[in-house]
């Protein structure tokens, strides 16, 4: 297993599952600044998760049904070229959440979506020149069944926790529906 920090630690084992989230550049107000010395990482993480769950001002390009359906695109994409098994998903109006088992290095997978989609977004909003996604991400490695199964529900309820919906299935833009399942490679 290959360790390394940025602001975050970050830890690679590839055929282990990992939760991921990653956000767009400038999702989150400057002023907060979470110091590793009052938070651990997954503190950080709820608080900064709550904020972006909560935000209803720009950026939120991810709310545009083109730019979103772009990350889920790129999503099933890295599946098909087997890159990854992906477990469940959401695109939030700011930020995306994942769980995966990367093939890979978690840093390349994580690339091979936030590169395109970056490029692809930009090219769609008109923006030359901008960063599009923060280049930081927080990862968190599953050891546990409990905690995978938690996780899913997690991800699946984002969009019921911040207001976005009734019910998981109704939002369009998460493993709970269905709505993508032409995205999905087909079994056989």
């Amino acid at each position: 297993m290959r360790e390394y920090r940025r602001r975050l630690p970050h830890r690679d084992a590839a055929g282990t599952p990992v939760f991921v989230t990653w956000r767009l550049w400038g999702s989150l107000p400057r002023e907060r600044v979470f110091l590793p010395e009052h938070l651990t990482s997954g503190e950080a993480f709820v608080v900064w998760d709550r904020l972006l769950d909560r935000t209803r001002t720009e950026p939120v390009y991810l709310a545009q049904p083109e730019i979103a359906y772009l990350v889920v695109h790129q999503l099933w994409d890295v599946v098909r070229r087997g890159l990854c098994i992906l477990h469940a998903y959401v695109v939030m109006p700011n930020h995306v959440h994942v769980l995966w088992t990367p093939n890979i290095s978690l840093a390349d997978l994580v690339r091979h979506v936030k590169g395109p989609t970056a490029c692809q977004a930009n090219r769609h909003l008109g923006r030359t020149g901008e960063p599009f996604w923060q280049q930081e991400y927080f990862d968190r490695t599953v050891r546990k069944e409990k905690e995978f199964s938690r996780i899913c529900r997690y991800i699946e309820w984002n969009p019921v926790n911040a207001g976005l919906a009734a019910h998981p299935e109704e939002f369009r833009w998460s493993s709970a529906n269905n709505a993508e399942a032409g995205l999905k490679p087909r079994a056989g």
